[in-house]
């Protein structure tokens, strides 16, 4: 890229009054996009993470970040187990669903785990995990077992695509 091409830089300091071009500098990373299911007492409950990264591969661990302001977070925080589905590239509906004010599980086909935790059908890749103890002031690391193969849907830019559909587009 050269000086003429080069996009202007743009700096702060990121606090409250500039909450929204922090968002924008880090949407400019892509990222994957998951759903997170657990089983509560209310029934089964799923939200969209793209907060979702491997951490290791031995031990198998991987890390996701609910929101501690979530009216969710404390059934996740209770969770002893999880399933995380790594959404496929067409599967922007399952996003959208498990989103704040969508529809989550109604009317939805699920599975269980023998934990009983919701296992949505279809998703590119979806494994059933457990919590496993971290220190208090780290973002829950969880336990993982497998892997899958599929082109996913990314977030870039604060929207859904699918790799092959945004490469033009750099």
């Amino acid at each position: 890229m050269t000086a003429a091409t080069a996009h202007p830089e743009v700096t702060f300091v990121p606090d409250a009054d500039n909450a929204r071009a922090f968002r924008d500098a880090l949407g400019r990373f892509a990222t994957g996009v998951t759903v997170v299911t657990v089983d509560t007492l209310e029934g089964p409950m799923g939200f969209t993470a793209n907060s979702f990264s491997s951490v290791s591969l031995d031990p198998p661990l991987v890390l996701w970040s609910p929101a501690r302001a979530s009216s969710r977070y404390p059934y996740y925080a209770a969770a002893a187990h999880f399933t995380i589905h790594v959404l496929g590239a067409e599967q922007d509906d399952l996003s959208r669903r498990f989103s704040r004010g969508g529809a989550g599980f109604d009317g939805l086909a699920r599975e269980t785990t023998p934990e009983g935790v919701p296992v949505i059908p279809g998703t590119l890749a979806a494994r059933s995990l457990r919590t496993a103890p971290g220190p208090a002031n780290l973002p829950e690391t969880r336990r993982d077992s497998g892997a899958s193969d599929g082109a996913a849907t990314i977030v870039l830019a604060g929207k859904n695509a699918c790799p092959a559909r945004v490469a033009g587009n750099f």
